[in-house]
């Protein structure tokens, strides 16, 4: 059978469209800013504030945002001669791969390239484009979760000194049985409004991954 078959080029379409979720995760910058945000919550105190499905949401819409010039290459050469019937659907996926490997690339580390390229036991690449994407994938995520974490710690640093200084001084007073965290909130809360948070750290995400 040849991939030009409608049978197989349905069923080649449904599985892609079933993998749709594991590529937003494992190829865009998704995982760096949901972790970012996720650990930014942590660090405010709450709990449930602000809500899942608008982290998951800010940080859909900030992928988008940022994989834009990969998503709009990705049309040209492969969706649209697709659609137009000038490629077949095993020609459109190879097309997709350069770009997604470009953007994977440029935001893996060096560090972990060479750990998946040496678990693969295979020689060296002399071109970053002829490494397969079995190693740059979980390349890219390792990076992408170290770098949420470095920017997670920064975060977390000054919420931590109010937090600390808001124990150290119920302690003083005697108040052991009021929770810190009860006191702490407010404050954090004021000092992220105050600095314009939000923007701050979108900006910084924004910045760090183009």
């Amino acid at each position: 059978m040849k991939f030009t078959d409608p049978a197989i080029e349905v069923f080649l379409l449904v599985a892609l469209l079933s993998l749709l979720p594991s590529v937003l995760v494992m190829f865009t910058s998704f995982t760096r800013i949901v972790v970012v945000f996720s650990l930014l919550r942590q660090a405010i105190g709450g709990q449930q504030i602000p809500p899942n499905m608008v982290i998951i949401g800010l940080s859909l819409f900030m992928t988008f945002y940022i994989m834009s010039p990969t998503i709009d290459t990705v049309t040209e050469e492969a969706i649209k001669p697709y659609i137009n019937k000038e490629i077949t659907i095993y020609e459109a996926v190879k097309r997709v791969e350069p770009p997604l490997k470009k953007f994977m690339l440029r935001q893996t580390r060096q560090k972990d390239l060479a750990l998946f390229i040496k678990l693969s036991k295979q020689k060296p690449p002399l071109k970053p484009e002829e490494i397969p994407l079995r190693v740059v994938v979980p390349a890219f995520i390792i990076s992408e979760l170290s770098t949420a974490f470095k920017i997670g710690f920064i975060l977390y640093l000054p919420f931590l000194i109010i937090d600390m200084v808001v124990s150290s001084i119920l302690l003083s007073m005697g108040m052991m049985m009021l929770p810190p965290v009860l006191v702490s909130m407010p404050f954090k809360l004021l000092l992220f409004v105050l600095v314009d948070g939000w923007n701050l750290v979108v900006t910084s995400l924004v910045r760090s991954i183009q």
